[in-house]
């Protein structure tokens, strides 16, 4: 009886200490993603060669975006962090799938990910995602990417591309909706580039 009660004792305590124990940061209400505006529907296929292939490698962020937070611009010398507002995963990472998917929807190119193919492909995009971050001044979500592109024979072109989507509340659901709807524009003026 006495073994019985202890138990139930014991796991009460444990009940009872689960509420005050917290093994990371506060969790936020909701997590950021980018989700692809074009996708390519369930049982498509591809096939090409690696001389037509096409793979999204490398994509880098500087520091201030090597970081699950949503940078806000306070000027052209500081930052500080939306409140609230944290990405499921590190947004270069998010900005490369993106960009893999757009491309692959648009249907012109094989896109190879995620395997030693990648690195067979004849031409490879990678490239830095300069800003994914909200501007106060303006009110607006910016994205900002800085594209490389190398071809076959080796040839190499750079471009920027860019989106603003302004009227933007200062809120972690607001600014993460316009993020994605600028993060798919750059994506698909990206994919209308590499052709």
């Amino acid at each position: 009886m006495k073994t019985k009660a202890r138990a139930i004792g014991a796991a009460a305590a444990v009940w009872a200490l689960a509420g005050c124990v917290s093994l990371g940061g506060k969790v936020p209400e909701q997590l950021l993603n980018l989700t692809a505006a074009s996708t390519v529907p369930a049982g498509a296929s591809a096939s090409g060669t690696s001389a037509t292939a096409l793979t999204v490698l490398d994509i880098q962020a500087p520091q201030e975006l090597d970081v699950t937070r949503v940078p806000v611009r306070i000027n052209s010398s500081s930052l500080a962090y939306l409140k609230d507002a944290q990405w499921v995963e590190k947004p270069a990472r998010l900005f490369e799938r993106l960009l893999s998917d757009t491309i692959r929807a648009r249907g012109n190119r094989l896109v190879v990910t995620g395997t030693d193919l990648e690195y067979a492909a004849a031409t490879k995009l990678s490239g830095t995602l300069a800003e994914m971050d909200y501007d106060p001044a303006l009110g607006a979500a910016v994205v900002r990417f800085d594209a490389v592109m190398q071809t076959g024979g080796r040839q190499i072109q750079t471009k920027r591309f860019e989106s603003v989507v302004p009227g933007v509340a200062a809120e972690a659901g607001a600014v993460g909706g316009a993020l994605n709807r600028a993060a798919n524009d750059v994506a698909a003026q990206v994919a209308e580039w590499v052709g």
